[in-house]
């Protein structure tokens, strides 16, 4: 039987964005979480791999026995859930900038609302991440100019396919030196793109940083029966 709920429209500054949840009778009706930004898709619960791997390859590569983490963008929270794995994330800030993402976590409405929102670690902040990471105070609004060891964005599409104009500031050299200031020696910065890696933008974070990676991470697309592939950017301060 097909199902099919919108859980959730609302308007926002950036166009009205819907929470809904449908069962796909191509994959034998499994059920999905989608959301869509006016007519565009912003997310599915379908393909979550490369979001998880942002937090999973970032927090990886730091040895520090107790870590400060922001995430920016929660979506359906799978880069957030996959930081709280980590045993040694002290805190965990995620920084959304849709009123409307907050609240569908707070009140369940996605599959990993409640582990968000119940664990004592995670703090769910309505902000505008671009604007938190261009200011001197950082990005804790009640701790200015705090530290973090890591910084894992995933909002925009990629580095030049931005959901927001304004949001292509940030993409370069001066927006990502006001990033850089905001970690702790050897921290990292980590980044979820649709794109194929994009060698300029590479380019770009070795100049900023002391070094920097990229992964390609690939997963199964039942859709087309091969794979798909998303890019994680990783960059360092120096230590």
């Amino acid at each position: 039987m097909f199902e099919f709920a919108e859980l959730d429209y609302q308007e926002t500054p950036l166009g009205a964005i819907s929470l809904r949840r449908r069962s796909e009778p191509r994959l034998g009706g499994k059920v999905l979480y989608e959301v869509k930004l006016g007519e565009e898709f912003l997310m599915s619960s379908l393909f979550v791999e490369a979001e998880e791997e942002l937090a999973a390859l970032a927090l990886q590569s730091l040895d520090a026995e107790e870590l400060d983490v922001v995430v920016g963008g929660l979506g359906l929270g799978y880069t957030a859930a996959e930081a709280l794995e980590n045993e040694a994330v002290r805190s965990l800030l995620v920084i959304e900038t849709m009123a409307p993402v907050i609240s569908w976590h707070r009140l369940g409405l996605v599959p990993l609302g409640d582990k968000l929102a119940l664990d004592s670690r995670c703090s769910l902040v309505h902000g505008d991440f671009f604007k938190l990471a261009a200011s001197s105070g950082g990005f804790d609004p009640d701790n200015p100019g705090r530290l973090f060891h890591a910084v894992l964005l995933d909002i925009d599409h990629s580095p030049s396919h931005w959901l927001d104009t304004g949001n292509s500031a940030f993409y370069t050299g001066a927006g990502l030196t006001a990033l850089a200031a905001s970690l702790h020696p050897g921290g990292v910065f980590g980044l979820w793109s649709n794109d194929p890696p994009d060698e300029a933008f590479s380019s770009l974070l070795d100049e900023v940083f002391a070094s920097a990676e990229f992964h390609l991470v690939t997963f199964p697309n039942p859709y087309t029966g091969g794979e798909s592939s998303n890019t994680i950017y990783l960059a360092y301060r120096a230590g």
